[in-house]
Formats: structure tokens, C-alpha cells, sequence
């Protein structure tokens, strides 16, 4: 049978789903984790791949002389060498698109318990609130939505979704995508990021990482943005000068950050943002609800079937 071997299985399923449709395609083996030491011995003369995060390059490629098929089991391959994979005649495919909707719901969900503070007010309310002389008591600041400027990077599937829902709340959102700036819903060509972290006094990160938007919150950035502003981050933690941020944090600066994405995962116990005030963290969590980690695992078995099949999709290389 068809040898098919899941390196990294575990963070797609910790064991809430089945494997049983991958199964029925081949002889499957199914690892959680695999250290890149042993990636070669554990493939073997397995002709299909599957992988999240382990880094495939040129020795690995060069050690797997059967190898035919890589799954990647996210939207992002950059821990493939696609085009030495091509030029061995290995077809590598992605799992596109199955992430949206939980992923804007995280973002706005962040951007809520920054301003509304529902999960500090939990942790609290406990000890202190049957102390109070009122039926109130205030021990963080509230901020209302609905009026505030929401700016977002990245304006794709994920951003044109989070427009929609901050809107919903009362918003004025504005984009910025591509060196072009949106507001009012057209989009100006002149404009630059900077003028939308200076209207913005939410701003939220939904933009893919490249060379060219790496760090892209970096002190100087950080200056154009409003006095009090907010900053979410779920796409990627690179995007993001971790000490520059947890300086703005400390100083006032920022009046705090919602991150579901570090720049080093999971972060180094030195990370100036576990420590630094007003940061709510999640552990790159967004895209994994039940029902996206569900459809990604359908549509992991449609790409292998569809290649088995002589006609792949969602093919990246």
C-alpha cells in the first residue's frame, strides 16, 4: 500500500478527530511531533509527506529519493524549498482559506477584552466584589468601540471579514493593503502605512510575513501611532519588534496589545511581552477551532486524493 507518514500531526489533531479518511488512502503513520534529526529515517521510502512546521529543505529533499507528495497542513509554506521540491518532481500543496472566520472572530474577540477587560474582571470580581459599598466598582478602564478607528494591515478574505464585524460595532475601519491606503471604502495609491497608524486607534495586523513587512512595528512605527492606541496581532508574530512593543507597553505609550502570535514560538521565558503591562496573549490559537481544524483536515485528504488522482489542487509549487 501507499505509505503515507504525518510528522507533525499533533497540533491539527490533539485528538479530537479522526485520521480514518487519510487512512483509507494508504498505509498511514501518524507522529505528533519529529525532531528534524528524525525526519529522514521516520519517512523512510514513504512517497507521501505530511507536515505543519517541520522545515524541509534541499538535504532533507535530497535524502527521500521516493518521495513524490508534501501536504502542508497550513495556509503558509514557507518551511518547504517549493522550488527544489519542483525541480524534483515533488508536488507540494496547502490548505487554503479554512481558517477565516475563526480567526476574525479572535481578532475581535482580542480587541474586546482589551477594551471591555471581561476576563480581568472575571479573575477579580470574585475576591473584591462582595467587598464593595456599591453594586459596581471600577478596577479597569472601559473603552467603547463603536466611533473609534480601526485600522487594518492586510486587507484579504481575513481583513474584508473583520471590517465587516468591527462595522457592526459602530466602527470606522480603514485598510491598508499593498502600499494602497482605503478609507471610506476607496482606496487611495499615495498613501502610506503610517498615515493609517495615525488615525487609527485600534489597529489590527492581518497581513502575511515577508521580507518587506518584517518588524514592521518597530519603534519608529510605533511613534505615528495614536497616544492610547491598541495593536492586535493574528497573523504572524514576526511582523512585530517584541522590545520595541513591550517598550511602548511599559511607557504609556500603548494603552495595550492583543497577541495570538509571537516572533519565536513558543516564546523564550525572556520575552519582554509576557511580562510587559496591558498584553493579553493566546498561544497561536485563532485558527484552531474545532470546525477549522475540521475543515483543514478535509481538505488535507482532498489534496492527497486529488493528486493520487493524477490532478492536484492547491498545489504551491
Amino acid at each position: 500500500m501507499l505509505r503515507i507518514v504525518v510528522l507533525d500531526g499533533y497540533c491539527l489533531n490533539p485528538g479530537d478527530l479522526s485520521w480514518s479518511e487519510l487512512q483509507q488512502l494508504g498505509d498511514l503513520t501518524v507522529y505528533d511531533r519529529t525532531a528534524p534529526d528524525q525526519i529522514v529515517r521516520r519517512m523512510g521510502d514513504a512517497p507521501v509527506m505530511i507536515t505543519n512546521k517541520c522545515r524541509i529543505g534541499k538535504e532533507i529533499i535530497d535524502a527521500l529519493p521516493d518521495l513524490r507528495y508534501i501536504g502542508v497542513l497550513a495556509t503558509g509554506y514557507d518551511v518547504i524549498d517549493c522550488a527544489y521540491a519542483a525541480s524534483k518532481g515533488i508536488v507540494v500543496t496547502n490548505i487554503p482559506a479554512y481558517s477565516t472566520d475563526s480567526v476574525v472572530q479572535m481578532t475581535i474577540g482580542l480587541m474586546i477584552e482589551l477594551t471591555s477587560r471581561i476576563g480581568s474582571q472575571n479573575a477579580d470580581v470574585r475576591k473584591e466584589w462582595p467587598l464593595c459599598p456599591d453594586y459596581c466598582y471600577y478596577h479597569h478602564r472601559l473603552t467603547e468601540l463603536a466611533g473609534k478607528t480601526l485600522g487594518i494591515v492586510g486587507y484579504g478574505r481575513i481583513g474584508k471579514r473583520v471590517r465587516a464585524v468591527a462595522e457592526a460595532l459602530g466602527m470606522r475601519v480603514i485598510a491598508f493593503n499593498r502600499g494602497k491606503l482605503m478609507v471610506d471604502g476607496a482606496f487611495r495609491t499615495t498613501a502610506t502605512l503610517r498615515e493609517l497608524l495615525a488615525e487609527s486607534d485600534v489597529v489590527s495586523l492581518n497581513c502575511p510575513l515577508n521580507d518587506s513587512n518584517r518588524r514592521m512595528i518597530n519603534a519608529e512605527t510605533i511613534k505615528e501611532m495614536k497616544d492610547g492606541a491598541y495593536l492586535i496581532n493574528t497573523a504572524r508574530g514576526g511582523l512585530i519588534d517584541d522590545d520595541a512593543l513591550a517598550d511602548a507597553l511599559r511607557s504609556g505609550k500603548l494603552a495595550g496589545a492583543g497577541l495570538d502570535v509571537l516572533s519565536t514560538e513558543p516564546p523564550r521565558p525572556d520575552n519582554p511581552l509576557l511580562s510587559a503591562p496591558g498584553v493579553v496573549l493566546t498561544p497561536h490559537t485563532a485558527w484552531a477551532t474545532s470546525e477549522a481544524r475540521s475543515r483543514l483536515m478535509q481538505i488535507a485528504v482532498d489534496n492527497l486524493r486529488a493528486f493520487l488522482q493524477g490532478s492536484p489542487v492547491n498545489r504551491v509549487n
